[in-house]
């Protein structure tokens, strides 16, 4: 790789945040970019993409050793699991094991950039205090966000680099086969219920139909996340990142519905992890009728953390303005997002 001004490390990269954020990185003359992810990638321009188990430390070891040039480590890597314990081992373990592979060999390392979410404050747990604080005091254990940043917080003692943590809310943006994509499922449970001619229907709890709450854009949560990597003042700070304005299923779903023509009915509570669970032959069946890309059902499937979002029957919201008056001013109209996605999502032949 060419010597660059600053090399970024960006942890997760075929994710919907680390994808967005490796691209537009690439797009600034002054970067180059190495995208980290199980799987790895094609590389091309200025992104080389490599394969690493960063549960593995003795992989990471091997894989990172030779990234001296490293200036900035944007970690936006996320595993699974069925409950917030079990989230902890291996969430917290594969940044430890990032840092101890990294930081003794970029010896001009400048900052490390966590990318976190509205679970620091408790919004997966029930009603918590809106809007959401980046000062607001943490709760009782598990919550692996709160590790990590715990972590960094230690490890960034007397050491040259500083760190940040990102907050943002729901993210919407392109990504496939990712546990956390609510516009694909949105678009493909929209694109399936009028195959079978039926209306668009709300599937989320009773009450989640009228709360407020908000989504972040994830081009835009790209470039806030270089902007508090860069600018100095935000050294060792947080930042909620949004769209900047709140919306409720009650209006947006008609939108939604409008978009893809289609009638809005009552909402009925669902579980699409359920219902969806045996749709995977109508969806090789539209791909056949309607010339689609191919992609496997189990790529464009997000039903467990769509049923997680549709279940918010209270708000869900932060306080975006530590961001506005640090210097960080984008927005972007939330419906316009969607209506921006479902478009790229017909020109990528995701959904007819």
């Amino acid at each position: 790789m060419t010597t660059s001004s600053k090399v970024a490390l960006v942890v997760g990269a075929q994710g919907v945040i680390g994808r967005h954020l490796a691209d537009h990185l690439a797009s600034l003359d002054d970067w180059q970019v190495i995208g980290l992810s199980r799987r790895g990638g094609a590389s091309s321009g200025r992104v080389n993409h490599l394969a690493v188990d960063l549960l593995d430390p003795d992989d990471a070891q091997r894989t990172l050793a030779p990234l001296a040039q490293v200036t900035h480590v944007f970690y936006a890597a996320y595993q699974d699991r069925p409950s917030w314990a079990e989230l902890v081992p291996p969430n917290l373990a594969m940044l430890v094991n990032v840092i101890d592979a990294i930081e003794p060999v970029a010896k001009s390392l400048q900052h490390i950039g966590l990318m976190q979410g509205y679970k620091v404050y408790g919004g997966h747990l029930g009603p918590f205090k809106t809007p959401a604080r980046e000062t607001d005091a943490a709760f009782m254990p598990p919550e692996f966000m709160h590790d990590q940043q715990r972590f960094l917080e230690r490890r960034q003692q007397g050491a040259s680099w500083s760190w940040s943590a990102i907050r943002p809310a729901v993210v919407g943006g392109f990504a496939l086969g990712n546990p956390m994509n609510l516009a694909l499922a949105i678009a493909v449970y929209a694109s399936m219920s009028k195959e079978l001619g039926l209306p668009l229907r709300f599937p989320g709890k009773p009450g989640a139909y009228d709360h407020l709450l908000e989504m972040t854009d994830a081009g835009l949560l790209a470039r806030a996340t270089v902007w508090a990597a860069t600018d100095p003042a935000c050294a060792n700070q947080a930042f909620n990142i949004t769209n900047g304005d709140l919306f409720r299923w009650s209006e947006m779903w008609p939108a939604i519905a409008r978009y893809f023509d289609m009638e809005v009915e009552q909402p009925l509570p669902l579980s699409l992890d359920s219902v969806m669970a045996d749709k995977e032959p109508l969806w090789h069946a539209m791909i056949e009728r309607h010339g689609l890309a191919g992609h496997a059902y189990a790529d464009v499937s997000s039903w467990r953390f769509a049923d997680f979002v549709f279940s918010w029957d209270y708000d869900m919201f932060g306080d975006g303005s530590k961001a506005r008056r640090f210097g960080f001013h984008e927005h972007i109209e939330t419906q316009a997002m969607f209506t921006r996605l479902f478009d790229d999502f017909r020109r990528r032949k995701i959904i007819p």
